[in-house]
């Protein structure tokens, strides 16, 4: 493809163009027509390591596919790495697809990826997909939000620098749900700085692991036995922490009487 370049703002912009499309939390049929449309006709797809195998099959065999995985405390790949990239290959002309698991604006850092790319001169469009939280609630069938139960949601990051540093009260508690994202691994400190911060170790959690893939789990206890059951169940990201009285709902309700009675604490 012929790379050219046109005036923007007072930018040079190239023929290319960047999008940043969300994935969804790993069910190819919970991507949008959008995304699957855009992963057939992209030159370029730069993916995430949480973006499901099924969902790159759905895009055609010759298309370059780059991974830039990230593991905890390991980056193949800088985050200023990847914006170079998204920025090389739009300059060359090229249709890049920066595929993203879940959502690219809910800790997918598609803002830093736009800012960037925009800076550069390259025109950037953003593909929302459904989240991680909605995906592994849904398949848990357990509402964020319930008129009984919630009627706010927050999103919080569990491996942020600085986690003690940060006040967290009055995020989970009566009324409230706290969704932790990258949380697991934090686990025990999670546990420690909600109590610290005036959450009842009697609150319902659930910890939602591999989001509507075949291998789904939801695990539910009580908070002051989160760590504790992060271990014995041998939890792995991807999974996702929800605190509040929402947990309870699905199948749980019985297993949560029985872990109070046992534990000596009742909600």
């Amino acid at each position: 493809m012929e790379n050219t370049n046109t005036s923007y703002a007072g930018r040079s912009v190239s023929s290319g163009k960047v999008y940043l499309v969300g994935a969804g939390p790993g069910d190819p049929e919970l991507l949008t027509m959008k995304a699957a449309r855009l992963l057939k006709t992209a030159d370029v797809i730069v993916h995430d390591g949480l973006v499901s195998t099924d969902i790159l099959a759905l895009a055609p065999q010759q298309t370059r596919k780059i991974s830039v995985a990230k593991k905890r405390s390991k980056h193949s790949v800088s985050q200023e790495g990847i914006n170079a990239i998204l920025i090389a290959e739009a300059r060359a002309g090229k249709q890049v697809v920066r595929l993203k698991g879940g959502d690219p604006f809910i800790f997918g850092r598609g803002g830093e990826e736009a800012s960037d790319c925009v800076d550069a001169g390259i025109e950037v469009e953003v593909v929302p997909g459904i989240s991680a939280a909605l995906g592994c609630a849904a398949q848990a069938r357990m509402p964020l939000t319930h008129r009984d139960a919630s009627s706010a949601v927050t999103f919080v990051a569990g491996q942020c620098k600085g986690l003690s540093d940060q006040n967290w009260s009055g995020l989970a508690g009566v009324g409230r749900t706290l969704v932790i994202y990258m949380g697991v691994a934090n686990a025990e400190a999670i546990v420690e700085k909600l109590i610290a911060d005036g959450t009842s170790p009697a609150i319902p959690v659930a910890v939602l692991e591999n989001g509507t893939r075949e291998n789904f789990r939801a695990l539910r206890t009580l908070l002051t036995d989160l760590g504790d059951m992060v271990q014995r169940e041998n939890v792995k990201s991807p999974a996702l922490l929800v605190v509040g009285e929402v947990a309870r709902y699905g199948d749980a309700e019985d297993k949560f009487l029985e872990f109070a009675a046992i534990a000596g604490v009742f909600a």
